[in-house]
This record gives structure tokens, sequence and C-alpha cells, in this order.
């Protein structure tokens, strides 16, 4: 099968120019201007439209079994939503119970992804350490495929990970060319502010923001921070959500530290006076970690991305219905923490980036798409319009609307975070492995449809960066003295 995409403008994070794009067997074989179409070929009319690489979301849960439930969303589901709005790849997590081997664990989340429509990959969380957790490290980056290890540094007495082990894990990761990421929220401190808080009689959603202000989220990303300096590993901070967060960042980026930050669609728009509303399931429905916070951060963020010191977006997609939430109706801790927003990522984004000044069509592409294909070493093959490219594109309508609502959404979840928000900026076309998914409101996927992609390790950049890290800091230590 091939597919012309014909008259529109291709955008991509280098610049803008009038093109078509040609693609058969999934891969793009030609861009250029006035293409001529194959016999046989489709033909999609982009006039008026801009043509970029598909969306790609670095931070999802699908099928998420966590706090005493499993997320709504599975693979199948999770995928289409993403197609619907012009998110053509999801990197998720594999998160082994504490014990269970990560190659267990990985091939479990292999097994339920075969559903998936569209194109994916996985991180992988280490949630313990020993020698068997080292080992089976090394076979992931070598014969799986995957080249980034989460870390929990929050959800005390689950997966929270010890500094201990941050250490032996982050050490681990630079050793193997693959690079460390985390969820950085001091968990000792937000368990002790949760018991504080309950003491008090909060029992409501209220008392989630209370339990996580940003100062964990700061002592912790500066924590992380630290360690990979010292180590020589590169370091990638997950939904960065304040102020204090990315000031340790950008302090981190002007010494030269390889240090690259992700935000949250829901972090750059939605501010903390959700939890406060009446409406107890509305509240609760809001519940995620780090939570929404205070409205100055917001334009914190956009700053951010604006200057290029937070690289990415993403949704940390995980989306638990009111029944599920309703689990902690007595007790905010125990309110499964997760929103969604895969479907609508690229088209708030778009609004109130792009739309705004905030951000050129050109960085909205690095921020949705290319940079994460660049630091998770999948570019060029995603993350681009370029001749062997995977054919993983967006057929983007700027004057197209949509309201958003959790009654018109593909999302597997009864609540959206961005209800009834207006966007001028949507995808008039998905296209995946050079096959049209989504076209003027219809979803055209096929189960099973995706593949798992693999994302090799950064052998030579890491052993550069290891060298450059121990020539500045007199507190590095050698590699063999680190092991």
């Amino acid at each position: 099968m091939s597919l012309l995409i014909r008259g529109g403008t291709v955008v991509t994070a280098e610049g803008s120019a009038r093109a078509d794009v040609y693609c058969a067997d999934g891969v793009i074989k030609a861009v250029g201007p006035n293409l001529d179409a194959p016999s046989g070929a489709r033909v999609v009319d982009a006039g008026g439209q801009y043509v970029m690489p598909g969306g790609i979301d670095p931070h999802t849960h699908m099928q998420l079994p966590f706090m005493g439930t499993v997320a709504s969303e599975d693979f199948f589901t999770g995928t289409a939503a993403a197609a619907a709005g012009g998110t053509t790849m999801i990197i998720d997590f594999v998160i082994p119970a504490p014990q269970t081997s990560l190659l267990t664990a990985y091939d479990q989340w292999r097994e339920w992804a075969q559903k998936s429509c569209q194109d994916y990959s996985f991180h992988v969380a280490v949630t313990w350490w020993s020698d068997e957790v080292y080992r089976d490290m090394g076979t992931l980056v070598k014969d799986r495929g995957v080249n980034s290890f989460k870390h929990f540094m929050a959800y005390k007495n689950a997966i929270m990970v010890p500094d201990e082990n941050l250490v032996k894990s982050f050490a681990r990761c630079q050793e193997l060319g693959a690079i460390a990421t985390v969820h950085a929220e001091n968990g000792e401190l937000v368990f002790h502010l949760q018991q504080e808080i309950l003491k008090r009689g909060i029992t409501g959603p209220e008392g989630h923001p209370l339990s996580r202000p940003p100062e964990v989220e700061g002592e912790a990303a500066n924590r992380a921070i630290r360690i990979a300096q010292v180590l020589g590993a590169p370091l990638y901070i997950v939904h960065n959500s304040c102020k204090e967060s990315v000031e340790a960042i950008i302090r981190a980026r002007l010494e030269g530290q390889r240090v690259y930050g992700e935000a949250l669609a829901g972090h750059l728009l939605i501010d903390d006076s959700v939890y406060r509303h009446p409406d107890w399931n509305y509240a609760a429905a809001h519940v995620m970690s780090p939570p929404f916070r205070p409205k100055e951060n917001q334009e914190y963020l956009w700053r951010a991305l604006q200057s290029g010191n937070l690289q990415t977006t993403a949704t940390d997609h995980c989306c638990f219905c009111a029944d599920q939430k309703a689990m902690g109706r007595t007790d905010f801790t125990k309110i499964p923490n997760g929103t969604g927003g895969v479907e609508d990522r690229m088209s708030v984004l778009w609004h109130h980036g792009v739309g705004t000044g905030r951000l050129t069509p050109s960085e909205f592409v690095k921020v949705t798409s290319t940079n994460a294909a660049q630091i998770f070493n999948i570019y060029p093959r995603k993350g681009s319009v370029s001749v062997g490219a995977d054919a993983d594109l967006v057929v983007w309508d700027p004057e197209g609307s949509r309201t958003i609502s959790a009654k018109t959404h593909h999302q597997k979840v009864d609540f959206n975070i961005f209800e009834g928000m207006n966007v001028k900026g949507i995808p008039s076309h998905t296209i995946s492995q050079g096959k049209v998914v989504w076209e003027k409101g219809q979803l055209n996927v096929e189960q099973g449809a995706g593949r798992y992609i693999n994302r090799p390790p950064f052998h030579s950049m890491f052993e550069a960066l290891a060298k450059v890290n121990a020539a500045r800091s007199p507190r590095s230590v050698p590699r063999k003295a680190a092991q």
C-alpha cells in the first residue's frame, strides 16, 4: 500500500516548507514539491494544513496494576485514543513488584501490549535491587531493546527506591549506555505529611496536594541530579510540575550536566484549585502525583519549554474511573493516582502553545515528538519527516476545532481533566506505518497492528560524558571504584 500526502506544509523540528510526502511499505520514500502519485496510491489532500511527525508520548501507563486496582485503559483502547489525537507512538512503563524479576515483568507487559494498534516501547522500573536485577538490566539493554530505567523516589512501602539503590542502578545505567529516569518526590516526607494531615482530620482530595508540596519535588529532583552528576550518568526527570524541580534542572544544565526534563500537558494548564471543588468525585478525579500546583507554576513551566530547559511533553496517562477513585473516599492516600490525556495532549499544546505565541510550529514538533525520539534514541526513525523514517505522520488542521469532553473522547475513562475546553488545531488525519488510522473524526485502527520498537543504548556518548563529568567534579570517583 502506498500513500501520497499532497499540498501541505511539512513542519519539522528544524523548519517548514511546502512539500508532498510519499509513503510506501510503512516508510517515507520521498519528500518534495509536486510529487506524482503512483498508480493505485491513496492521495490525502493536505491543502491548507501542516504535515508533521506523529506525536510521541514518552510517559503512559496502560493497564497498570496500581494501588489495589488496574488502570481502566488497556493497550488497544489507549493507542487508539492516541491516534485520535495525533499521537503515533507511546513509551509505557514495565513496573515490577518488589522482588519480581525485571525480565518476568517485561514479558508480562509485552503480552499485554500485543493488542496495541500503534507502535510502542517500554521503560523498565527498578523497584528493588539484587545481583539478579543487575544482570536483568544488562539483558534488557542488550537483548530486549530497552535503554531507559525508571526509579520512583516516592510511594513508600511500595515501589519507592532508597538512595542506596538509586546509586547502584544509576551506575549500572551509565555502564550499559542507558538513561536513568526518575519520579522525583521525597517519599519519606510525603509519607510523614500524609500521616500528619490525616491526624488533623483532613481525609478528602484536598489533602493530596498538602501532602506533596513543591518542596518535596524540588528536593528529590536535586538529589537525583547530584547523584547522577557524581556517577556521570545522564538523567531524565519525568512530570516536572513546579518551579523548584525546574530550577534544579536549569542549574544542572548550566553546569554542563546531561539532564532532561518532561512536562505534562495537565500541569501546564490546570491548577490546584481542582482539589477544593465541592464535588468529591470531581476533586478525586484530579488526584495524581505530583499534584496540580498553584497557578504561578504554569507560566514557569511554559517558559522552561520555550527556553529548551524542558525538552518533552507527555501525559502520564493512567486512567481510573469514578468507582476506582472511590476506594479512597474516607482516606485520600488510597485514591488511585492518575489522570488521562493521551488523546488531548497535542491539541491542548497547539491551542495554548502555538495559538498563544508561546511556541512556534517547529518548537511544537520538538516538544511533542522529535526531542523524545532523540533522547530515547529512535531518531530519525521516529520524530522526523525524512526519507527512510517510519511513515508515522499527522496532517494537522490549524483551523479545525473541537470541544473536549468525556462524552465524546475515545479514552476508556469516565472523566476528562480538560472537560469543556475548546481547542483550535486538531488532526484531520493520523498516519501510522503508512496507513490512515484517523480521518476527519473516524478511527480505522487494527488491534495488534502496533509494533514493539527497540531502542539501542548510547555507548559512545555516555562513555564520553562520564569522562567529562569525572574531569569536572572532584567528587567524582573512578568507574571501577563506583561499582
